[in-house]
């Protein structure tokens, strides 16, 4: 699988159900992890396969989850143009001007996001969707 194709299979994966919107919200969390100067994402060597790939960070890279089957993962879940298109525009440097520099997001299943991402390396920016995204505090660059 390339690059490109594992890219686009995560967006379809982690986001496809939070429209437009959600899908370059968290091909811009990619792209942030890829380009980030310091902290763990940093040291990942700034490659996309690297960063998808990176343990316990996008469970949909993960055929098991919690010791039993995932069948919400890349491997079954074949991307599409929109996915594609998505991914090029996020590797092409673009990126949603109300998200910032956003390394996190995670669906909390209620209406409301904590103020800080565990361990307070993240604090809060925007909720797009199910999903809360939150940026780098100035503990995340000791990671």
């Amino acid at each position: 699988m390339t690059d490109i194709e594992l890219f686009a299979r995560i967006l379809r994966c982690e986001a496809g159900g939070e429209g437009m919107d959600g899908m370059k919200a968290v091909a811009c969390v990619v792209m942030n992890r890829v380009n980030v100067q310091y902290g763990e994402y940093a040291r990942l060597g700034g490659s996309i396969r690297e960063v998808l790939y990176q343990p316990y960070q996008f469970d949909c890279t993960r055929e098991t989850l919690y010791g039993q089957y995932n069948p919400q993962n890349i491997y079954n879940i074949p991307a599409e143009q929109i996915h594609y298109d998505i991914a090029n525009w996020a590797i092409a440097g673009n990126r949603l001007p109300n998200l910032g520099f956003a390394l996190w997001y995670f669906n909390p299943f209620n209406p409301n996001c904590r103020q800080y991402f565990p361990s307070e390396v993240g604090y809060f920016v925007i909720r797009i969707g199910d999903h809360c995204f939150y940026n780098p505090t100035e503990a995340y660059a000791n990671t």
